[in-house]
């Protein structure tokens, strides 16, 4: 085989490498709710409850139900150390999680194995790992990190069941979210300096516009917005950063 032919059929690579390192350097502090991600631990409920209402919705299932994911297959794309593959596993899914750095598939493991869940972790691009026939895909906050959208979105659709659920969650590209997730969040320590490059956020209509090209269709978002009274919750504000699902067209 020719070498031209041989690198057609390797997908694109949509790690940043940098970013790979910022994010494993807070691996050992992951699954501290008071350290350098307890942003993370507090938007994590605000994201489990749009994801348990999409699966209900998409899969028809009973709202009661402890399992809903139970006999289904689930990824995490971009997963860190582990704060929604956990979730997943215990609402009845054989998750697999990805992520680029080691240091965190390593934590992650480590949690998991504490926590008595079977969870299949693994480290690399999505696109090369030959994934595929996940019911459930997700991906929280992790578009605006990676090196190639358009080949990241790609890699998730392939990933896809026919008839499965996808769910993105990504900051919007706002004067807001610029000051108040970048100038100011990270300036007062409330995330780590580094964690976001605002120029790299993308827009409900520019992520829209990947997933139409890569025959996926994008339902209505949800914004995840903050204020002095409820914390983080979601609403219909979408200034600061916000979650969709997504289907094939199909």
């Amino acid at each position: 085989m020719s070498n031209a032919t041989s690198a057609s059929t390797i997908s694109p690579v949509t790690i940043r490498e940098s970013e790979a390192a910022h994010f494993g350097k807070l691996a050992a502090d992951w699954w501290n709710p008071k350290g350098s991600s307890a942003m993370l631990h507090k938007l994590n409920p605000v994201r489990l409850a749009f994801i348990r209402d999409s699966i209900d919705a998409h899969f028809g299932g009973d709202s009661r139900a402890a399992r809903p994911l139970s006999g289904r297959k689930a990824l995490d794309v971009g997963c860190g150390a582990g704060l929604l593959c956990e979730p997943l596993a215990r609402l009845g899914a054989s998750v697999t999680g990805v992520d680029a750095a080691e240091e965190n598939i390593a934590a992650a493991s480590l949690h998991a194995q504490g926590s008595d869940l079977a969870i299949d972790y693994r480290c690399g691009d999505v696109g090369q790992l030959g994934l595929a026939g996940y019911d459930l895909v997700t991906s929280m906050e992790v578009i605006e990190h990676v090196a190639d959208k358009a080949a990241f979105i790609a890699a998730l659709e392939t990933a896809l069941a026919p008839g499965g659920l996808m769910i993105l969650s990504t900051p919007n590209r706002t004067a807001r979210s610029r000051l108040l997730l970048v100038e100011g969040a990270e300036a007062i320590g409330m995330v780590p300096r580094g964690t976001h490059h605002w120029d790299d956020f993308i827009t409900p209509v520019e992520l829209h516009d990947l997933l139409d090209s890569a025959g996926l269709r994008m339902g209505n978002p949800m914004g995840i917005a903050w204020s002095v009274s409820r914390g983080l919750h979601l609403s219909d504000d979408l200034a600061l950063n916000y979650i969709a699902t997504v289907n094939r067209k199909d």
